[in-house]
């Protein structure tokens, strides 16, 4: 068939409306495409946040929005808003739309419109989320904020007046600052999850001071018929921690310097220190027989046997040298035990020099109760870790089996009355106990020194008691074992 020239003339004018239209439709997705480019991908997020078909201007403002919505914080029943600029928490905007801008424009233009033209998504990812915190802030904010308004301190034992027993306590509620931190951080970097549940850790009744203590066993005292002076020292075996006082007739006697008293047979713990320093550390056993009677059966020709083994004029002072080498100034041995035993020197001390009180104590033999307790808490502390006093002030002769010896002879101790009557059966005492008995049998000083070992703590503890006319042994031991039970159950409270 044969085209005209009119036919050919108008498909001329066809093809172009086609080129035309083409152009005009290619103009239109251009402009379309770059309206688009300017704006995010559909789909994209910044840190969880939807960005998608908005402009940076506007996903800031709306980043700004999400992570600046208050945190709510759920706790004991209250429910807090945390601000996070109270927690320093700040987002780096400006660096995120940064990285955000790379994925909007990083593809090529033509590449770009490409895809537009066949309806292509651009692949996106999301960009992470960069803030910062202050957790020095926000612990703070814990403590201040949360912890003192809503915590409950648990409650301490309470001691039942003239009464040896402690009235359970009461477990406390105290907030897990380290997991709040983790969990506040969390919802604060969060675009949805904005809602916290605190978590709490329960918190066990503590002891009571030691000051309730000491109140405590002067109400023991005050209800026993007893009107003579009390010398009292506890250490605590873990912390160190120390109770002294002394006592008369509801009155407190000060105890800077210490109250001396006739050390009686308490005065062997630094004769089995001083023998095991000058004899040791491998001893006989002829000397070993001799401690034994020294110790569980009190023997005095026993004791002037092993100091004459020491030397045989001057095992006494040698004693008391030894001490001093402690730096227990208030202990001391004069002489031999023997009946008709001369005086070999004459001590004064800062205890037995004080005119405020008096308990007569024996020119042979003196100590004091805080002094005696720290003999115990040094050789408690070698026999544990090769450590304290007697290490150091004799490396050279005493060391932890030697501790360890010395502490099981004074474990042989076994009388059943004073500390340890008042401490359950089976329970572990390492001590030596004393009193004296004049011609008449009429008793003025009852005293005891003992480490004690239980299932809640180790402790030291001394007592020494003198009165100037009769210390009847009945109710005075019998105060002394409540006293010890007292302590006993200050370490071992009810649950």
């Amino acid at each position: 068939m044969k085209i005209t020239r009119d036919t050919s003339f108008i498909l001329r004018w066809v093809s172009l409306i086609f080129i035309a239209a083409a152009i005009i439709l290619t103009m239109i997705a251009l402009a379309s495409y770059s309206r688009e480019r300017g704006s995010y991908p559909p789909g994209m997020t910044i840190a969880g946040v939807p960005v998608g078909g908005i402009d940076p201007q506007t996903a800031s403002q709306r980043l700004l929005q999400t992570f600046n919505t208050s945190v709510e914080i759920q706790y004991a029943g209250a429910i807090i808003q945390l601000d996070p600029a109270v927690a320093g928490f700040q987002i780096d905007t400006e660096s995120m739309l940064a990285a955000a801008d790379l994925q909007r424009t990083g593809s090529s233009f033509w590449g770009g419109f490409w895809d537009f033209l066949w309806n292509r998504q651009t692949i996106t990812n999301d960009v992470p989320l960069i803030s910062s915190l202050s957790e020095d802030r926000l612990r703070v904010y814990l403590k201040d904020e949360i912890a003192s308004r809503y915590d409950q301190p648990a409650i301490a034992a309470v001691p039942q007046p003239g009464q040896a027993t402690f009235a359970p306590g009461a477990s406390g509620q105290e907030l897990d600052i380290n997991r709040a931190v983790a969990l506040i951080e969390d919802a604060l970097k969060s675009p949805v999850n904005r809602t916290v549940a605190l978590t709490f850790q329960r918190t066990n009744p503590g002891r009571p001071p030691l000051e309730n203590l000491e109140i405590l066993i002067k109400q023991i005292v005050d209800l026993t018929p007893f009107d003579g002076v009390v010398g009292v020292y506890l250490q605590d075996l873990q912390t160190g921690d120390e109770m002294h006082f002394g006592y008369n007739q509801n009155t407190d006697i000060p105890v800077d310097p210490d109250i001396a008293f006739t050390a009686s047979s308490t005065i062997k713990i630094p004769i089995l220190v001083s023998v095991f320093k000058n004899l040791g550390p491998d001893i006989p056993q002829s000397i070993q027989d001799l401690i034994l009677e020294m110790i569980t059966k009190s023997e005095n020709p026993a004791s002037d046997a092993l100091m004459s083994r020491i030397n045989e004029i001057r095992g006494p002072l040698i004693v008391s040298e030894d001490m001093k080498a402690l730096g227990l100034t208030n202990t001391f041995l004069a002489g031999f035990f023997y009946d008709g035993a001369p005086l070999l020197q004459r001590f004064d001390t800062p205890a037995n020099l004080r005119t405020d009180v008096f308990t007569s104590p024996d020119a042979y033999n003196q100590t004091t109760p805080a002094e005696m307790g720290a003999l115990l808490a040094d050789l408690y502390q070698c026999a544990q870790s090769n450590g304290g006093g007697l290490v150091a002030a004799f490396p050279d002769k005493i060391n932890q089996a030697v501790c360890q010896k010395m502490i099981e002879y004074l474990k042989r101790d076994r009388i059943g009355v004073l500390i340890e009557a008042g401490l359950p059966e089976g329970t572990q005492i390492a001590h030596k106990h004393g009193w004296i008995s004049g011609p008449s049998g009429i008793i003025q000083n009852i005293s005891d020194a003992a480490i004690v070992y239980t299932p809640s703590g180790n402790y030291v503890f001394t007592i020494y008691v003198y009165h100037p006319v009769q210390a009847v042994w009945e109710p005075v031991s019998g105060m002394i074992a409540k006293i010890s039970e007292a302590v006993y159950n200050y370490y071992n409270l009810p649950k």
